[in-house]
This record gives C-alpha cells, structure tokens and sequence, in this order.
C-alpha cells in the first residue's frame, strides 16, 4: 500500500470517475470530491466565450504535451482546412483516421466540456479496438512487466453490496479484474486494470503511443466533425438493440442487463463506427495522453490551480454509466484518475503517428 497515492480516499476517486460528467476542474482526490455529485443535478457556471482570446496560452499547451497531429487550436473556426489525406499501409489491427477539423466539446453538455474549442488534426492511425486480455498477456509474457495493481497486490472494483462506492480489492489485476476469487478476464475482453503508466509502457513496447484526447474525439466524431451525440447517431438504442455497452436500468439501483454483459463485453461485440473502429462509446474508459484541463483555460493568460489536474483524462464511458448519473458515452464525455490508479471499468487502446 505504500506509495498509493490515492488509496485513502479510494471512495472519493470512485464518485469521480463513476459521476465522471459532474467533475468539476477540482481534483479528485480532495475531500471536494465529496461534492462532485452535486454538480451532476445543477447547472455549473461556464465561461462568457466572448471573454476568450483565440489563440492559446502557450504555457498550458507545453503542459499539455500534445502529439504534433495537433496543428492547430483556437476559438475561432479555421478556414480553408482540407482534409488530410494519406496512402498508408494498415497496419493489421488498425485504421487510418483522417486528418481535419473538429469542433472539440458541447456547450450544452457538462462544464467540463466547455466552451467548445476549434482543432485540425493530421492523420494518424488508431487501434480498431481497445487493447484485449489476449494481447496484453502477450506483453506481460515477452517482457515479464509488472503491472501497479500486481505491486500494489490490490485494484479498485465497486463494492458489490452497495454498489455505491469503490473499494480495494485484493488480487485484482488485469487477468483478475474482480479478484482471484472471481472468473478470469476473457481474452477478446478489452483489458483493464491497467494504470496509466502500465498503458504508456505497452504502447511503448508496441511502438505505439496513446491518443490525446483531442484525437479521440476527433476520431469518435468520425473525421467529419459530426455533431451527433455518439459515434453512430443520436440514439444509445436502435429497433430494440443497445449500440454500445452501457448500465441498462437506474444506476446504482438495478441494471436490466438486457444485453447480457454486466461488466465488460467482446471488443467489437456492438459493431463498428464509419471509420471502422470499436468501443469509442461504452464497455470502458480509455486513458488518453494528456492531462486533463479545463478548456476555458487554453485561451486565457492567467492560469488558476484548476487549470491542469494532476489526473490524465479518460474518455469513451464505460459499463456502469447511466445518463442520469454518468453519460460519458457521448463523444464529448471526459474522466480522469491518477497515473496509478488502476480500475474494473478502464482500459486503453494506442494510436500511431503516420
């Protein structure tokens, strides 16, 4: 346990990252997360866009870190942006993801996703699907690496008798995600328990990098900047069927499982986006490569403390959201956790530069 940044206040990361759509700029691992929940019924202040300079502070950028595919961030829609295109040969398991601009975020959504911002992307190419059980062992065996949950010798599940709060489980890790005393993750299964770090050093060894989150979004808008909710429309459920693995009932309180995966579910399983990729919505949070900030903050001089978190952001949604609580499946939806924190509901997927 030593070293466990947030293994004290494990209840509070799980409000969080579980109510991730009322995450406020705070971090999660202050006793303010008690209030976080709160924010998800009421109508944050957001920021006057009139008051924003278009072009973006450079120090945030610098923090940000962000991969050169990002040419371009402003306020102001850029003109004359034609799409990128490449000849690239697909690598096998990934998709070539076309260059353009995308308008990043949703003023009507949360108020962590305001105020929308302008971006151009160059192409890069992107995992069809989250990393799986199955290529993950491939990792671990060629290198013997040793996960943070397996050093911690615990990981954060939902305590299953509340389903409230989140709870340190010991032997979870990423072929036990629930524990030893539960079934084995399934190989086609998306990993999880994984860490950030534990993200970054298999995407190394893979000669990958993780996407930032501008490129997720970008991706899971399709290339075209597409203003519907999700990847696939506007509707999480078509002629009777679910699009995309998310908590089907009231959430804490009952999940119909009407598609029959109470956890995680096959990479793919829910069919692919125009681009051809899998799970940008539900099944898991995917850890992206940046920091999370707040977005107002990229076009002001002053920075504040809320500016940049100490947390990497996460997108997609997972299992356990619900609109009421968490609709982090919509593709402006964001998280975040701490590089350690290694959780039930979160994976990743890896992206290469062309």
């Amino acid at each position: 346990m030593k070293g466990r940044i947030f293994t004290p206040v494990l209840s509070f990361i799980g409000i969080s990252i579980l109510f991730h759509g009322c995450h406020s700029s705070v971090d999660s691992t202050t006793e303010s997360s008690k209030k976080e929940v709160v924010l998800c019924k009421t109508n944050a202040k957001k920021t006057d866009i009139k008051s924003l300079k278009n072009d973006p502070n450079e120090e945030i950028i610098k923090q940000l870190d962000l991969p050169r595919t990002i040419t371009y961030i402003g306020i102001k829609e850029p003109e004359n942006i034609a799409k990128y295109k490449s000849n690239q040969v697909m690598p096998l398991g990934m998709v070539l993801v076309p260059g353009g601009k995308v308008k990043i975020g949703d003023n009507n959504g949360f108020a962590n996703e305001s105020p929308q911002f302008w971006a151009v992307v160059e192409p890069f190419l992107m995992d069809i699907s989250p990393v799986t059980v199955k290529q993950f062992r491939k990792f671990i065996n060629a290198t013997r690496y040793k996960t943070e949950a397996d050093k911690f010798g615990n990981a954060g599940v939902i305590n299953e008798e509340t389903g409230k709060e989140w709870i340190l489980v010991n032997g979870a890790n990423w072929e036990y995600p629930l524990g030893k005393h539960r079934p084995k993750a399934q190989d086609n299964h998306p990993v999880t328990q994984v860490s950030w770090n534990d993200a970054n050093a298999y995407a190394e060894w893979a000669g990958k990098r993780l996407p930032c989150e501008i490129e997720f979004e970008h991706a899971a808008r399709n290339a075209t900047n597409s203003r519907s909710i999700y990847p696939w429309g506007d509707n999480i459920k078509m002629t009777g069927k679910w699009n995309a693995n998310v908590w089907q009932g009231k959430f804490p309180i009952k999940n119909f499982n009407e598609d029959f995966y109470p956890y995680t579910s096959p990479v793919g399983q829910f069919g692919k986006t125009s681009l051809g990729l899998t799970d940008m919505s539900g099944n898991i949070w995917e850890w992206t490569s940046n920091k999370k900030f707040d977005y107002a903050s990229l076009f002001t001089r002053n920075l504040s403390p809320f500016s940049l978190s100490n947390e990497y952001a996460q997108r997609g949604g997972s299992f356990l959201c619900e609109p009421d609580w968490c609709h982090g499946y919509r593709v402006s939806g964001r998280s975040s956790s701490t590089s350690e924190t290694s959780l039930f509901h979160l994976g990743f997927r890896c992206v290469k530069d062309i």
